[in-house]
C-alpha cells in the first residue's frame, strides 16, 4: 500500500512538473506578445490586418518555411543520434519539439541539454549530451559562416563607423581561444569525477565522419531556409533591397544575436535591437523590422513550442530509451 502510495505521489509529481512548464511556457509567450516595449502588441496587429499581402497562399508558404527548419532540424537530429540508436522521425520529433518547449525559459536554451537526455536511460545520457552539442556547434558554424562573409560586406556597403582594426582583432581573439580549446581538447586531460576530456575525445574519434557531415550540411540548408524565410518577409512589407544586399545584414544580425548571452524568450527583443540597427542604415522602417522579427519568432519557435507542449505533456519515464 506504502509502495502504490508512493509511486501515485511520483507520478502526480511528475505530471505537475510537466504540466508547470507548459503553463510556464506560454505564460512567457503571452506576456512577451502584449507586454513588449519595443512593439505594441496593437501595433503590431494593425501592421498586420493593414498589409494586404498576407493572403491565404501567403500566410501557407510562411507556415511551409518554418515546417520545413524545422523538419531539417529534426532529420539532423535523427541522423547525429543514427549510430547509437536508430530513432524514427516521430520520435526524433517528439524529442526536439518537446526539448524546445522544456529549453524555452532557459539561457541560451542550455535546458535542452538535459530535456533531450531524459528521453533516454541514464547510461546513455552522456552521449546525447555530447551529440546534442555537436548539432549545436554545426548550427553555430553554419551562422559564423555565412555572418563573417554578410558582416564584411555590410560593412562594406555602408558607412558604419565600425573600427576594422579593433573588428579584426577581436576575431583573431575568438579563433586563438578557439584554437586553445581544441589544444586542450586533443592534448590536456582534465578529469573532474566521471567527466574527462579523454572521453569527449574518444567520443569525437569515433563518431562517424559522414553523419556528422550530413548533419553539418543540413545545418547550412536550415540556415538558408529560415534566411530566406526573413528575405521573402521583406519583400511582403515591401522593403525594398537587393536579395544580395538584404542577405548581408540579415547574416550580420543572426552573428551578432548569436554572440549576445541571452534567455530564449528575450531572443526575440534581441535580435529586435540588433536588426532594428542593421536596418537603419538601409532607411528601412523601424516598426515593420519589428514586426518581421516577431513573425519570425511567432513562426519557428513559438508554434513549435505549442506543438512541443503536447510531448512534454505525454512524456513518460517508463518509455525512455534503452
Amino acid at each position: 500500500m506504502v509502495q502504490t502510495l508512493s509511486y501515485k505521489t511520483k507520478h502526480f509529481l511528475f505530471l505537475l512538473i510537466k504540466i508547470s512548464i507548459v503553463i510556464a511556457a506560454l505564460y512567457f509567450i503571452y506576456q512577451k506578445l502584449i507586454n513588449n516595449n519595443t512593439l505594441h502588441f496593437s501595433d503590431f496587429y494593425i501592421i498586420l490586418t493593414e498589409n494586404s499581402s498576407f493572403s491565404v497562399k501567403i500566410v501557407s508558404f510562411l507556415i511551409f518555411l518554418s515546417a520545413f527548419n524545422w523538419f531539417l532540424e529534426i532529420l539532423k537530429w535523427q541522423t547525429l543520434v543514427a549510430p547509437f540508436k536508430k530513432l524514427a522521425l516521430r520520435t526524433a520529433t517528439e524529442q526536439t519539439l518537446g526539448a524546445l518547449t522544456a529549453s524555452l525559459m532557459t539561457p541560451n536554451r542550455i535546458g535542452e541539454y538535459g530535456a533531450k537526455a531524459m528521453y533516454y536511460q541514464s547510461s546513455f545520457q552522456k552521449k546525447i549530451v555530447f551529440i546534442n552539442l555537436i548539432s549545436n556547434l554545426l548550427q553555430l558554424l553554419a551562422t559564423l559562416f555565412f555572418g563573417v562573409i554578410g558582416l564584411f560586406f555590410f560593412i562594406k556597403s555602408y558607412n558604419t563607423n565600425l573600427n576594422l582594426f579593433r573588428l579584426s582583432l577581436y576575431g583573431v581573439g575568438l579563433f586563438a581561444i578557439i584554437l586553445l580549446g581544441g589544444y586542450i581538447l586533443i592534448k590536456g586531460n582534465f578529469r573532474y569525477k566521471n567527466f574527462s576530456l579523454e572521453k569527449i575525445r574518444q567520443f569525437l574519434i569515433a563518431y562517424p565522419k559522414d553523419k556528422l557531415f550530413f548533419g553539418c550540411c543540413l545545418s547550412f540548408f536550415r540556415y538558408a531556409v529560415f534566411s530566406f524565410q526573413f528575405y521573402f518577409l521583406l519583400l511582403i512589407f515591401q522593403i525594398n533591397l537587393s536579395y544580395f544586399e538584404a542577405l548581408s545584414i540579415i547574416a550580420s544580425m543572426y552573428l551578432l544575436a548569436s554572440i549576445v548571452p541571452s534567455i530564449f524568450i528575450f531572443d526575440v527583443f534581441i535580435k529586435g535591437g540588433i536588426a532594428v540597427y542593421l536596418f537603419s542604415f538601409a532607411h528601412v522602417n523601424e516598426l515593420h523590422i519589428l514586426s518581421i522579427i516577431t513573425l519570425m519568432w511567432l513562426l519557428n519557435f513559438v508554434i513549435p513550442s505549442l506543438l512541443g507542449s503536447y510531448y512534454v505533456l505525454k512524456f513518460d519515464l517508463k518509455n525512455r530509451i534503452t
